[in-house]
């Protein structure tokens, strides 16, 4: 039993996943039709892209790229800038957990090194707040985007042309927060510079080159993940491994409850009549209480209206807690640093994500 909690406890999401779809089973008796409820490009591109990054991370890239940009910083407020930025560009290429997981204990040492750590609260929750909405840009961004990218069909112009004015909009709001930051000298030595391993370097980019080649619809899945396989079986098997197959699995319980909630008519009448015109809100609040992956999950099945549905989906990772997952990480990050406050943060992070939620939110109305 004190397994089974631990399990519940540390994958929340996956356990109501799974009750659910067992649920939807029982209304809905296994057929032939379960096959099709399950999006395989997306878990393709989704575990793929989680073995690229972690063959990145490996290879040293992301240490390397923060090391020589905060290496000549001189204030808290470059220094912060700089953390923040790092976690909104290169969200939108490696998803935002993974921009945060790297970045956010790279922040505590900086920033302990500068002695301020009196700016570590704001810095992690811009970091947060600055995962989450630079992610937003690309379909590789995060899960929901991947996702709905393959959903609705979207090109790649059309998809950014729905998320980059908000895009652009937080950007300058990130920019404006981090001018909090002091802006007094700070002399700061970061130590030996990281190894780059190169030519794991090259490797790893030649396959993030190839899932955007599958991104672009230039290859088909298939392929992409046949030779990603072949490459790593060769050069790195073990990197096979180092994928979150649990959230794959996730999807997977999903996919099954929410193609059988469409084949119940009373719920999917219902449902549709409930989303229609009211995509965006309803993406931002159903974010807020089961987070934003399994909201774009269980409503695309109910609207038409992809574009819509994208934007409250990103939008709605900012507010609570709970409404990007990724946010759970950074908390959890903060809470391992010395004299962490969680009483500060979670003042600090609820005040910064709901009113960039307001603004947000007032700013999609008019683009829809």
């Amino acid at each position: 039993m004190a397994h089974i909690k631990d399990f519940v406890k540390r994958e929340p999401t996956l356990c109501v996943a799974f009750i659910a779809a067992l649920f939807s089973c029982i209304l809905v008796p296994i057929d032939s039709e379960y096959i099709g409820y399950i999006d395989f490009r997306t878990l393709a591109l989704l575990y793929s892209l989680m073995v690229v990054v972690s063959g990145l991370r490996r290879a040293g890239v992301f240490g390397y790229l923060a090391h020589k940009l905060c290496e000549k910083a001189d204030s808290a407020r470059k220094i912060g800038i700089i953390l923040v930025l790092l976690c909104f560009f290169s969200s939108m290429l490696v998803t935002n957990d993974v921009a945060l997981l790297t970045f956010v204990p790279f922040a505590v040492v900086v920033l302990g090194l500068a002695h301020q750590e009196k700016e570590l609260v704001w810095v992690v929750v811009l970091q947060t707040v600055a995962a989450n909405l630079g992610s937003m840009l690309t379909p590789v961004g995060n899960p929901q985007n991947l996702f709905l990218f393959s959903y609705y069909n979207f090109s790649m112009l059309d998809f950014i042309k729905v998320t980059l004015p908000i895009w652009a909009l937080s950007l300058v709001l990130i920019l404006l927060l981090c001018m909090k930051l002091p802006h007094a000298h700070v002399d700061i030595f970061l130590g030996e510079e990281p190894i780059l391993r190169v030519k794991q370097l090259a490797m790893y980019l030649a396959l993030f080159v190839l899932c955007m080649l599958e991104v672009l619809h230039m290859i088909r899945w298939e392929v992409m993940l046949l030779v990603l396989m072949i490459v790593l079986l060769i050069f790195d098997r073990k990197r096979l491994k180092h994928a979150d197959f649990l959230l794959l699995f996730t999807f997977v319980c999903f996919f099954v409850f929410a193609g059988n909630l469409a084949r119940l008519e009373p719920v999917e009448r219902a449902l549709s009549a409930l989303l229609n015109g009211r995509e965006l809100f309803c993406g931002i609040a159903a974010s807020q209480v089961i987070s934003n992956v399994p909201a774009a999950l269980l409503l695309s099945g109910f609207t038409e209206n992809g574009k819509a549905l994208l934007l409250g989906v990103n939008i709605g990772g900012l507010g609570t807690p709970v409404a990007s997952l990724a946010s759970l990480i950074s908390m959890k990050l903060y809470s391992h640093s010395e004299n962490a406050s969680l009483g500060a943060f979670m003042k600090c992070f609820l005040a910064m994500n709901f009113a960039l939620l307001i603004v947000l939110t007032l700013a999609a109305m008019l683009l829809i």
